[in-house]
């Protein structure tokens, strides 16, 4: 028998999948795509999955966009440059585009990469590794790569071990005691096709079902095929069901933590968890760093405030504030005697010039940042918001799902929407 060497990163192209509307994550994608949502004070979510792949060697990547990407292609364009000293190394941006063929706009995760091949063809590869633009974990995606090759795998599936009631809300696979996939269903709710989904004595105590996390390896030539033999729009509905009737697809099983960014309620506790003395994601990890656009901001200044575990990013002004389960996004200006609680907020894009500041006393609104006196609790406040004095944002006692004249309630949290302005004394 032939012995195969482990997978070169070298022979491995990465395929971004940015193009979404991101629904369920409005009003945060109101004026952006899903991938270029703030996180962590700093960061934006495509930040991970390119830094995943640099950290595992892999130096060419291609990011598939579509929906409101003008701010996503700017901060891919201004954090990721490369240079001589990185051989062949490059991002491309490969935007959804008519042709005179009539292609459409994407359709679907199968549909983008579909569109894609004939960029991704003018550069040599073995492997195609397929990844989400917004989800939050850590993965060397060398180990992955090295199972493929090492098992003769014409695709292998990332998946996460998961609960029984974690899994009528997933994508389930079915492995064999050698890791190969022998059945796929998605969503499965009917609890006799749940019970014929668990994959066996080798899972996880109290985690029996494999749950897809959206991440792929194909090889070149199978990838085409599985595109070129199914016009199905979607890798989980439609491509890998029928792949596993036919290709060898095994299970790359990832213990780590694992979030799909897909919700309100599921960003806002990715992002308040980063706050706990042990949070189930690290930024700060310095052999595999999370990589995004060095800004060159000054460092924030604090001044006589209370903070109960707090993140506060670079270029913020906070004055005699109480900061309570906080992420303080760039730039954040926060006056005296607020009160930040259970609250991300996300900052802004530029100081105000001297200026704008005349312009807004003149204009009799409020600067941006955080007014004198306002409370805020159990809220995410987007980017360039202008906060007044003594306003009150309070998630407590409201709808889970409401829209208001100046905010959105998702979760069970308030959301103000980028660009907006709440007048002083107002009560949310």
């Amino acid at each position: 028998m032939t012995q195969r060497s482990p997978g070169n990163p070298d022979q491995v192209i990465s395929v971004i999948l940015g193009g979404g509307e991101g629904n369920r994550l409005f009003p945060l994608t109101k004026e952006r795509a899903k991938p270029a949502v703030p996180i962590a004070g700093k960061y934006r979510l495509v930040d991970i999955p390119i830094s995943l792949s640099l950290n595992s060697g892999i130096k060419r990547i291609f990011l598939l966009t579509q929906y409101l990407s003008s701010s996503l292609h700017r901060h891919v364009q201004q954090s990721y440059r490369f240079d001589d000293f990185i051989p062949r190394g490059f991002i491309e941006i490969v935007a959804a585009q008519k042709t005179r063929e009539g292609t459409e706009w994407y359709q679907g995760t199968a549909d983008a990469v579909r569109q894609g091949l004939i960029h991704f063809d003018n550069h040599p590869h073995e492997y195609v590794l397929i990844l989400s633009g917004d989800q939050l974990y850590r993965m060397d995606f060398r180990e992955m790569l090295e199972q493929h090759v090492s098992t003769g795998s014409e695709i292998t599936i990332a998946t996460l071990p998961v609960d029984k009631k974690a899994a009528p809300s997933l994508g389930i696979l079915k492995a064999d005691g050698e890791r190969r996939i022998t059945e796929f269903v998605e969503k499965p709710k009917d609890p006799a096709v749940l019970a014929s989904m668990e994959s066996g004595s080798a899972m996880p105590k109290g985690r029996p079902y494999l749950a897809s996390m959206g991440i792929y390896i194909f090889n070149r030539e199978t990838l085409r095929e599985c595109l070129d033999g199914n016009d199905g729009k979607d890798f989980g509905k439609n491509i890998l069901p029928a792949a596993i009737q036919n290709k060898k697809v095994s299970a790359f099983i990832h213990e780590g933590y694992w979030e799909d960014i897909g919700t309100i309620g599921a960003f806002y506790r990715a992002n308040l968890d980063l706050l706990a003395r042990e949070p189930k994601f690290d930024f700060g990890l310095s052999a595999a760093p999370i990589y995004t656009r060095a800004r060159f901001l000054p460092g924030s200044v604090v001044e006589d405030c209370h903070a109960i575990r707090a993140i506060v990013s670079d270029g913020c002004t906070i004055r005699q504030s109480i900061l309570e389960d906080a992420v303080v996004g760039i730039r954040s200006r926060i006056g005296s005697g607020c009160q930040i609680r259970r609250s991300i907020l996300m900052g802004a894009d530029f100081f105000e010039t001297p200026a704008q500041c005349r312009e807004n006393q003149k204009r009799k609104r409020p600067p941006i940042g955080i007014g004198d006196g306002t409370v805020i609790e159990d809220a995410i406040i987007d980017k360039n918001v202008r906060i007044g004095r003594n306003v009150a944002i309070r998630g407590s006692g409201k709808s889970p799902e409401m829209d208001g004249p100046n905010f959105y309630v998702r979760d069970g949290v308030v959301v103000i929407p980028k660009g907006s302005t709440i007048p002083d004394g107002t009560v949310i």
